[in-house]
């Protein structure tokens, strides 16, 4: 197989792992709200909402740290690692307790930073300048088709129940804790890629610097190892502060709010909906499959349209604003105020299902263009350009997910709408910058 191929292999290992835990993890984030509403048992105390609001909280603090871990075991034994805490929040909710709900939400939430870091590595180092649209799109594509397939199976499960059972609860997790156990063991298949040919002048210089790494690492491994702990690290600290980053920072955390939105609260939302007679519970599912239909169709689209990005990024996400700012809307027309936090008994302000198809697909748009610039403008520090990403991300979605607990719907939606109008604005900035790079190595190499 040509180096090329080995690469573009990597890349369909890589998300078809990440759909299989996804499927498990992400259909688990849509439903728990609705399924802790319909708990039996009077001894658990736990919010959904609270539990996600932990996990990135807890994310975007270990994304300090994640470079560091995938720099000292590799990114491969980092996905699998991650994946098992992924799995055990999973098969926590087969028998639940207020205490293991809490202490599985921190843990998964330091997996996800790790495992968030390491998928950025193997993306970048996996692809080139002319590739990285092209593998971002087609991972995107496959770890969006998790919403597929995951809600298709909760819409078929509880179509027509009105309330959740034990049974129902114990069948569905199990399920999705074997899902998630697949993924986890596909990151092994995963093979280091060939090194690309380079310059004369900076492969020369490149032997001299893994020659003094060898020889620094001879002499003492154990220092060796913590070193470079240290210098990822100091890397990611210092990426955070750089121009380019802080201009991407905006449209960073507005897909962390709009990831707590789609992911939870709008299946909640969907769920309370009374009006909706006994299909409400299902309607979640359904509403989970027209999101990925949108991820899946805008990942693939707009990571193919990279191949000639004669435009640049700037459409795709003026399309994806667009797209945002009229599935806002129509939420707001048609999803009752207090439906977020609503009791299980549901609201019974009149609604009908609004167009999850726009969420997905809008989202697509800003996540895939990101990953994009990610990996082009910080192709050389990948690992710490991702811990940074999804840092910001992260504690942005903690900060949506708790007051999700609070606020009426109306109050959600104008937060998404401000920022993710800034977010674009400063979004094109960052890609005006992107741009000059690549105009300057043109010539450079001319």
């Amino acid at each position: 197989m040509s180096p090329e191929g080995k690469r573009l292999l990597n890349i369909i290992i890589l998300g078809f792992g990440f759909m299989f835990m996804f499927t498990a993890f992400q259909t688990c984030g849509n439903i728990e709200q609705t399924v802790i509403k319909s708990f039996n048992s009077t001894e658990f105390h736990g919010s959904g909402y609270t539990s996600m609001a932990i996990i990135y909280g807890v994310f975007s603090a270990s994304n300090l740290i994640a470079p560091s871990v995938v720099t000292v075991i590799g990114p491969q034994l980092s996905m699998f690692f991650s994946g098992l805490l992924y799995s055990a929040y999973i098969a926590m909710f087969i028998y639940p307790y207020t205490w293991s709900f809490y202490t599985a939400s921190v843990f998964v939430g330091i997996g996800a930073a790790v495992l968030w870091t390491a998928q950025g590595n193997v993306l970048a180092i996996n692809s080139t300048d002319s590739t990285i649209g092209r593998n971002s799109g087609i991972f995107w594509a496959l770890l969006q088709f998790s919403l597929f397939f995951g809600n298709l199976y909760i819409y078929c499960a509880w179509h027509g129940h009105v309330h959740i059972t034990d049974k129902d609860r114990q069948t569905v997790f199990i399920s999705l804790t074997v899902i998630s156990l697949v993924g986890c063991f596909l990151f092994f298949l995963i093979r280091k890629p060939d090194p690309e040919p380079v310059p004369p002048e900076a492969s020369e210089s490149l032997l001299q610097a893994e020659s003094t790494e060898s020889c620094s690492t001879a002499a003492s491994p154990l220092s060796g190892i913590s070193s470079q702990a240290l210098d990822a690290f100091i890397k990611a600290c210092k990426m955070f502060v750089t121009k380019e980053m802080l201009l991407l920072s905006i449209s960073i955390g507005y897909t962390g709010l709009e990831l707590t939105f789609y992911s939870g609260v709008y299946g909640t939302c969907i769920g309370a909906m009374t009006r909706f007679g006994q299909d409400a519970k299902s309607l979640i599912g359904l509403s989970g499959i027209c999101i990925g239909i949108g991820e899946i169709l805008g990942g693939g689209v707009f990571g193919m349209l990279n191949k000639c990005n004669r435009f640049g990024r700037n459409p795709v996400v003026l399309l994806g604003l667009i797209t945002h700012f009229v599935a806002f809307y129509l939420i707001f027309l048609n999803i009752a105020s207090d439906a977020p936090i609503a009791p299980e008994a549901g609201t019974d302000l009149q609604a009908f299902i609004s167009p999850s198809f726009l969420l997905g697909l809008g989202d697509s748009c800003f996540n895939t263009q990101l990953l994009s610039i990610i990996g082009f403008m910080f192709r050389d520090n990948s690992a710490p350009a991702f811990a940074v990403f999804k840092f910001i991300q992260s504690i942005m979605a903690a900060l949506a997910f708790f007051y999700s607990n609070y606020l009426l719907l109306h109050w959600q939606l104008l937060i998404l709408v401000v920022t993710g109008f800034l977010g674009s604005l400063t979004f094109f900035m960052a890609e005006g910058l992107a741009e000059s790079t690549r105009r300057e190595s043109d010539y450079d190499s001319i």
